[in-house]
């Protein structure tokens, strides 16, 4: 099926009020804008007919915005017809699967279709190509105090670092933690001893060393595809042990699968 493109006024068409992403880049904005007085858009965006005047946004709001800025009057642009729920689950779903959302928006992301369109965390995991575990654990970070999540908004304070504060539940200490994270540039691995009493790692130059630098990377690398929490301990040698934590017996069918394959 070939879909007709047609160039629209920018004028007539508006944001899309199912958006996920909260925050763009200023100069890759302008960057883009740049390229688009050049070469024009090379890429239409996607819209639906609104119910009150012109059109709705679905796919393309970089486009859309740069295109504003490189001063355009016209786009191109493909016309389709959507419903509200429709509309909100391919916006979510589209921005997710690019992977161009920081944590918190991702977080409030599948919040949306969980809440709004009740779809199950398997659900959304299945539409993704996530773990069920990588789901809740995103949406459980909601449950975090506001200053908390602005951190992780502004990226100053990592998603796994987010998740393990999750186990410390009075929110004062939460905050205090924060402050710790970031002024003593904890890993997870030292918050971990701090909230569940363990002996704190002080040898700094241990876990500067090429090692722990190797195995925190592996370890943020295997969270994100697994979606569970990861420890690694090795010795110089490279020798140690891997282990993968689960809060239940889903997490670990599910972890088994991934393992067989």
């Amino acid at each position: 099926m070939t879909e007709e493109i047609t160039q629209l006024k920018l004028s007539t068409i508006v944001k899309n009020p199912y958006q996920p992403r909260l925050v763009f880049d200023e100069d890759r904005l302008r960057e883009l804008a740049n390229s688009i007085k050049e070469n024009g858009v090379l890429q239409p965006i996607i819209v639906r007919k609104s119910k009150l005047i012109g059109y709705e946004l679905l796919a393309g709001e970089r486009r859309f915005q740069a295109s504003k800025l490189a001063g355009l009057e016209t786009i191109p642009a493909i016309i389709r017809t959507y419903s509200d729920e429709e509309m909100m689950t391919l916006s979510i779903l589209e921005n997710l699967q690019r992977e161009n959302l920081n944590p918190l928006e991702e977080s409030k992301s599948l919040a949306q279709l969980s809440e709004k369109l009740g779809m199950t965390h398997d659900e959304i995991a299945k539409a993704l190509g996530k773990s069920r575990s990588y789901v809740s654990n995103l949406i459980r970070l909601l449950g975090l105090p506001d200053k908390i999540l602005k951190h992780v908004e502004n990226r100053t304070l990592s998603p796994a670092h987010a998740r393990t504060l999750l186990a410390e539940k009075n929110p004062k200490k939460q905050l205090e933690l924060v402050d710790k994270i970031i002024n003593e540039q904890l890993n997870v691995r030292e918050l971990e001893a701090i909230i569940y009493g363990e002996e704190k790692v002080t040898d700094k130059s241990v876990s500067n060393s090429n090692i722990n630098l190797f195995t925190d990377e592996t370890e943020k690398e295997l969270m994100k595809k697994l979606g569970n929490k990861v420890k690694i301990q090795a010795n110089k040698k490279y020798q140690g042990k891997l282990s993968l934590h689960f809060d239940n017996l889903d997490e670990l069918e599910h972890l088994i699968e991934l393992l067989k394959k």
